[in-house]
């Protein structure tokens, strides 16, 4: 039985990230401490590997990875934005609280605007990693 709750929750990493079959996905910033369960999910639900920062295709979804030290945030989201559909989503990955390479929220808050992106939710996708979701704000948003 535990078996099968782990499945259950695993295959949902990929629904918490609104990932679909036949969802074109890249990952940027992977490295050895990233969580192997999500990419497993989001592959298996979306139906092919994911493309890595080389890829010069249309993606519905960028997985981010993204730890404290790790460079520029505005930066790496206005490059992480350049081959995203008009509807595509941006999810950084990062560390949970108190695990090595943690990023504060109010970081990611204030990098997305600067990048052109709103922060829409987040969520956590495993014991070490959340999830924050940046996407391009919509047309009627800004004419609020």
């Amino acid at each position: 039985m535990v078996a099968a709750e782990d499945a259950g929750r695993t295959s949902d990493i990929a629904g918490k990230l609104g990932v679909e079959p036949g969802m074109v996905v890249q990952e940027l910033g992977w490295d050895s401490d990233v969580d192997e369960a999500v990419r497993d999910a989001v592959e298996e639900r979306a139906g092919d590997e994911l493309l890595d920062e080389d890829a010069d295709e249309a993606v519905d979804v960028v997985l981010m990875w993204w730890r404290e030290g790790d460079g520029d945030l505005v930066d790496a989201l206005i490059n992480a934005i350049g081959p995203l559909a008009e509807s595509g989503v941006v999810w950084v990955l990062t560390p949970k609280t108190g695990r090595r390479g943690h990023v504060e929220p109010s970081e990611i808050a204030e990098a997305a605007p600067t990048a052109g992106l709103s922060q829409t939710s987040n969520v956590s996708v495993g014991d070490d990693w959340a999830g924050a979701r940046l996407v391009a704000p919509k047309a009627a948003k800004s004419r609020r």
